[in-house]
């Protein structure tokens, strides 16, 4: 029952207005995509949910250097390096697509996702008193 609860709730398209759940969202929407693929063995999926997943990684560096970008020094700073390693990780992927290879990328995705979703800056009455532990469905859970 948590299995089609949890991949309904990530297949569903984030609230409008919410750029935090939307970010989460698409983390794990190209997170399941590499997975799906990679258990499917389809190299040509593979590829393309990689390329999918390097245009998203592309649209954050973009955000995090744009001048207008909120995003504090030292976590744009860690972003940009995770940005840096997942581009050499996709272009690495790429030239030889090999399934082994997405668990790397899959992972970054999905723990960002997490992190995004647990929302720190929620009431404690919304989270229980601690952060919530739900995570996005994996290959294992899905």
């Amino acid at each position: 029952m948590y299995r089609k609860d949890a991949i309904k709730k990530y297949a569903a398209l984030p609230a409008a207005g919410n750029p935090r759940e939307a970010e989460a969202w698409a983390m794990s929407q190209a997170a399941l995509r590499m997975m799906s693929a990679k258990e499917q063995n389809d190299k040509q999926a593979m590829v393309d949910a990689a390329r999918l997943n390097w245009r998203l990684w592309t649209i954050i560096q973009a955000d995090l250097l744009s001048p207008e970008s909120s995003v504090p020094d030292d976590i744009r700073s860690n972003m940009l390096s995770l940005s840096n390693f997942v581009d050499k990780h996709t272009v690495a992927f790429l030239a030889q697509p090999q399934p082994e290879k997405l668990d790397v990328l899959i992972n970054i995705d999905r723990e960002l996702a997490r992190g995004l979703y647990d929302r720190p800056d929620a009431p404690a009455e919304e989270t229980g008193g601690a952060a919530p532990t739900e995570t996005p469905p994996t290959a294992t859970t899905a």
